[in-house]
């Protein structure tokens, strides 16, 4: 076999397919492993570069196939379709793989550590139990109304909505247990909830770059856990401006003989750092709008000729393009020098 300088993988449970090239480009490897046969293969193979679609496993491949000697780099599905010249199947992939990760241009996944991938784990389970607990509270303010039961809004006003389903003497004897099943479900979730909130906090406090980025007013622990550890490394990107792109912070472009036109935010990047960061953003906006917190002078004019919504998406943005300068700098968040370092960035 001649040298091999590049091999694509395409990656599943327990079938690999490789696309390997010489130094002329010329193909020699196109072959088929189960799961053992490709650690064997890679194990007694010289070290060469292997590219590899980013996904769940990916990161654990990139670990193991480093650690055999290995260059592995990630690529993003979305940079890999391209490269697909006609068809979908395991062979095609690996081929679009090992020409996609020839190019100069080309954007890569950093490989994750284990502790990395927990800490992303913990957000992740997270997630759902949230959307657990707000579906179980609309649920009870939806039945409680039908009996004329209401209560005030807000999550922190749920279990007082709770209590008086309970003590209503008023309600059918099916309609008190019902709510009491549901009372037990929520009260389930809320501590679990808290068990890997608590958890999420630990880490928080002993991670440096997210104790940093929790400074910006408007990003909390969870949007600096997330910034701190799903986002590539702040070096990747060359300003901040860059970084808030990659989080789909930005103005689509559909220009074309010389007229530029903007849509929506391109949505790109991770959508749950762009949510939090958003869903941040508008709670800022709303202490501003009741007087609570001071806007500075950009944000002030902002508020008097845009609408809130896009407010908030400029806002975020900005949050974005400050937490790049912390991330890079290895400073705190300056509240009187705030206006100009995200100006600067």
């Amino acid at each position: 076999m001649k040298t091999l300088i590049r091999i694509g993988m395409d990656t599943s449970k327990n079938v690999f397919q490789l696309h390997g090239v010489d130094q002329t480009e010329g193909v020699v490897l196109r072959r088929q492993l189960r799961r053992r046969e490709m650690i064997k293969f890679f194990e007694n193979t010289p070290p060469t570069l292997i590219a590899i679609e980013a996904c769940g496993s990916s990161h654990h491949w990139g670990r193991l196939l480093s650690a055999f000697g290995h260059e592995v780099r990630l690529i993003p599905p979305q940079y890999v379709k391209p490269y697909v010249k006609r068809g979908k199947n395991d062979a095609a992939d690996a081929e679009a793989l090992c020409e996609a990760v020839s190019r100069p241009s080309m954007r890569f996944v950093p490989i994750k550590s284990k502790e990395q991938q927990a800490a992303c784990m913990l957000m992740s389970v997270r997630e759902p139990m949230v959307g657990m607990k707000t579906q179980l509270s609309n649920a009870i303010r939806s039945y409680a109304a039908e009996f004329g039961i209401i209560g005030p809004s807000g999550r922190q006003n749920v279990s007082a909505l709770i209590r008086r389903t309970l003590e209503d003497d008023t309600l059918p004897q099916l309609a008190r247990e019902l709510f009491n099943l549901q009372a037990k479900e929520y009260q389930a979730v809320e501590a679990r909830l808290e068990e890997v909130e608590a958890k999420l906090m630990k880490w928080h406090r002993t991670d440096d770059v997210s104790r940093r980025i929790a400074t910006i007013p408007g990003i909390g622990p969870i949007g600096s856990t997330m910034l701190s550890v799903k986002a590539p490394p702040a070096e990747n990107f060359s300003s901040g401006r860059h970084f808030a792109a990659w989080l789909g912070l930005t103005p689509k472009h559909h220009s074309t003989g010389g007229r530029v036109r903007l849509g929506g935010i391109t949505k790109a990047g991770d959508p749950s750092i762009r949510s939090t960061l958003i869903v941040g953003a508008t709670a800022l906006l709303r202490h501003v709008r009741k007087g609570r917190t001071k806007p500075s002078r950009w944000l002030a004019a902002m508020l008097e000729r845009k609408p809130p919504k896009l407010v908030a998406v400029a806002l975020a943005n900005r949050f974005a393009r400050i937490a790049w300068r912390l991330m890079i700098s290895g400073g705190v968040y300056d509240r009187l020098e705030g206006p100009e370092l995200s100006a600067a960035v």
